[in-house]
């Protein structure tokens, strides 16, 4: 078996400890003057990768990371690459034009067949549409076995086997490669990409591409009506026994 040719796609979203507020339109979250950073499962995915080189069986050859989106998306392939990959792919994708998950998944079908990956690693979602749809479209269109939620891998010679968490317990997947596996907040830890490696990754090769260079054009299919802020929480009420608060139950319609 030749190395293993990775591929991780990244995301950039609005940083996660940022409270997302909607725009004045209501029309979408205001992202115009918002901290952004990579989406926190892409980062699951970018450590994962550079463990499975350290580990150096099976080797991994190339290690790609991918992000489609607006000229400032590169900031978070650098620091991918700060954290280990060795080049990245930015298609230049302008936010008016931002993709759903089935035409990013159609962009990296072309995407593995133009760099031969052999594993797809990316985030289970990203937190600013929690669509959680991308790998399994990837894995579909492209007609690989997959994992999702994976908390566990590892890899010997062609065999993948991934743990992943399910109700009540874990559950044990194996699968040959090439595959696509998608990655849970329990799978590790990501390193911090420190400042010398980001500046060593300012040497590494970006690759800028447009839609057009795959022969792609993914309209949008769905329109979004409106926006809105989550109604605030009313305040709780005090009861003085049991029969109080069935009583209260009862009257807001719980019983």
């Amino acid at each position: 078996m030749s190395g293993l040719r990775i591929l991780v796609p990244v995301k950039r979203v609005i940083d996660y400890a940022v409270k997302p507020r909607v725009n004045r339109a209501q029309t979408a979250v205001e992202t115009a003057n918002v901290k952004h950073s990579m989406n926190p499962f892409d980062e699951l995915s970018i450590e994962e990768a550079v463990r499975l080189r350290e580990r150096k069986s099976p080797p991994v050859d190339e290690i790609v990371v991918f992000s489609a989106g607006p000229p400032k998306a590169q900031d978070v392939l650098r620091t991918a690459m700060g954290m280990g990959a060795d080049r990245g792919i930015h298609v230049v994708v302008e936010e008016k034009q931002a993709l759903e998950p089935l035409g990013v998944a159609k962009l990296l079908q072309k995407v593995v067949a133009e760099q031969k990956s052999n594993l797809v690693i990316l985030g289970k979602q990203s937190i600013d549409d929690d669509a959680a749809q991308t790998g399994q479209m990837l894995a579909g269109l492209l007609n690989w076995p997959q994992a999702t939620q994976a908390s566990k891998v590892q890899v010997e010679g062609e065999v993948v086997t991934v743990v992943r968490e399910v109700d009540g317990g874990v559950e044990t997947l194996k699968a040959k490669l090439p595959m696509v596996i998608t990655t849970d907040l329990r799978l590790n830890e990501p390193r911090y990409a420190t400042l010398p490696n980001i500046m060593k990754a300012k040497k590494k090769p970006l690759e800028k591409k447009t839609l057009s260079d795959y022969g792609l054009d993914v309209p949008p299919r769905l329109k979004t009506i409106k926006v809105t802020e989550p109604p605030p929480r009313q305040g709780g009420v005090k009861v003085d026994d049991v029969d109080g608060m069935i009583s209260k139950l009862k009257e807001l319609g719980a019983l």
